[in-house]
């Protein structure tokens, strides 16, 4: 790996790589569906509204009071959110074979499918093998306008892949291996082969702080919140719609 990216991961930890490809990625996908500034919003109410219920569409969503109530977006950040994912995903759902195509477009310079794979998972709630506009905005809720608590318990359960309330070493390797994949090129030269278990030996060291193997989200969510870096990711997240 490139002496400073290697330098710069080594000193910011793998943690924190990690929360900033979430909020990238996030940040990534709402651009790619089109998400406009809310001061058009207003132009396409009736319009929207129109969609909510008359749509034909393969999944209905729920009704925008309804989604109002159950997140933290207001009715017109709502219809933003709904034009931009109806335009890209007109049956109403998108399966993680459309997912993964979509982050393709975000890193060509690498292979993405596995890291798409595991943030469709905790996109996934409901464990069906779709993402519906429910499982969308409920995901964007938390990660745009949760609490800090609210914001790293999602982060948590993207890492812990069999969702079992901790993470072991595996579950992380799995997780630093798909984003060394998806960097690609942006590793160039080539990374030692021992990097991505350097870096998950380095997370379980500040991270697992009983030293039983495991990372709990209690050890998970008190460490973040003690690191600048993580803390600083946190506010990219702030003002986005």
């Amino acid at each position: 790996m490139h002496l400073f990216f290697r330098d710069k991961w080594e000193l910011e930890g793998l943690q924190t790589v990690g929360i900033l490809l979430v909020v990238c990625s996030s940040l990534k996908l709402m651009h790619f569906l089109g998400l406009i500034d809310l001061s058009t919003a207003g132009e396409m109410n009736d319009s929207v509204e129109d969609d909510f219920e008359l749509s034909t569409v393969c999944h209905r969503p729920e009704s925008m009071d309804k989604l109002q109530e159950q997140t933290k977006f207001t009715k017109k950040e709502l219809q933003v959110l709904y034009r931009g994912f109806k335009n890209e995903c007109p049956s109403g759902v998108v399966n993680e074979e459309s997912f993964k195509t979509i982050y393709s477009q975000f890193f060509p310079q690498g292979d993405s499918s596995m890291y798409a794979h595991f943030l469709f998972e905790a996109f996934d709630t409901n464990k069906n093998g779709s993402v519906s506009f429910e499982d969308f905005v409920f995901g964007l809720s938390i990660i745009l306008r949760g609490t800090i608590n609210d914001r790293l318990n999602w982060a948590f359960n993207l890492y812990d892949l069999n969702k079992d309330g901790c993470i072991t070493k595996e579950e992380m390797l799995d997780i630093m291996k798909s984003i060394y994949d998806m960097m690609g090129k942006y590793t160039y030269p080539t990374m030692q082969d021992d990097a991505p278990r350097e870096h998950v030996e380095s997370f379980f060291q500040k991270m697992d702080r009983n030293k039983d193997g495991v990372v709990t989200i209690e050890e998970f969510i008190e460490s973040c919140k003690k690191d600048e870096n993580i803390m600083q990711s946190m506010q990219l997240f702030d003002n986005v719609i």
